[in-house]
């Protein structure tokens, strides 16, 4: 192929026709594609959150329908004052700017007091480790209550006047009473000592004993007499 045939395809209306329309296909696809990522991302759009706390569910799932926007239960909590199903807390929060379709995620008031388990403090720590424990797990604890025993270890728990033990569930909002030891002795678990001063019953206040006395019996043929006269053995 010589150069002027070479150049002479360049001319060709052929060749620049299919440059044109590979050039408007790209230019189509850009376009379209950042057309398309604005509607699908709905670029600047913005919908202030409505405030739904203390609503109950249907209505805060009404508001955010009615604004295009979605609700989704993300946890439960419990508060006594209000009533089960409202919402307590929304994410995210109310006047904050998001899309449409955005999901917010509530938090709703449980039907029934949640409870807890009670761990393993019953005669096996001190008071302060089961109140550390017990805290840090959400009981509320009320004062301790004294009793006979062994200082600062924990006895018992009671919760609303009776006893539990480890694994019972009891409900958070109760109020919990530690029983520990005050260091005293109880009554019932005294011991008597005897010590070197009690009066054994061996003699009486006038020093005399309390043993029997024996008198010989003079005459008494029963028992042979053993004692022989010295002059006789010789």
């Amino acid at each position: 192929m010589t150069s002027s045939e070479f150049f002479r395809k360049f001319k060709s209306k052929y060749l620049w026709g299919n440059l044109l329309a590979m050039i408007a296909v790209v230019a189509v696809l850009i376009v379209g594609a950042k057309f398309g990522i604005d509607i699908y991302t709905h670029h600047g759009e913005s919908i202030p959150i409505p405030d739904v706390r203390h609503k109950s569910f249907a209505d805060a799932e009404r508001i955010l329908d009615d604004a295009g926007l979605q609700i989704e239960v993300a946890d439960t909590g419990y508060v006594k004052t209000l009533p089960p199903g409202c919402i307590l807390e929304q994410t995210p929060g109310p006047g904050e700017c998001v899309k449409s379709g955005h999901v917010i995620y509530v938090t709703i008031n449980a039907e029934h007091t949640p409870t807890l388990s009670i761990p393993d403090v019953i005669d096996n720590s001190s008071l302060r480790e089961a109140m550390a424990k017990l805290t840090a797990m959400g009981f509320k604890l009320g004062q301790p209550q004294y009793i006979s025993g062994e200082q600062d270890w924990v006895y018992g728990i009671l919760v609303n006047g009776r006893h539990v033990v480890a694994g019972d569930r009891v409900p958070v909002n109760a109020t919990l009473i530690i029983q520990v030891g005050n260091g005293q002795r109880s009554v019932s678990d005294s011991v008597n000592f005897v010590g070197d001063d009690v009066d054994d019953g061996s003699s009486d206040a006038d020093g005399s004993s309390d043993a029997d006395e024996f008198s010989p019996v003079e005459g008494s043929n029963d028992v042979p007499s053993t004692t022989q006269n010295p002059a006789q053995d010789q």
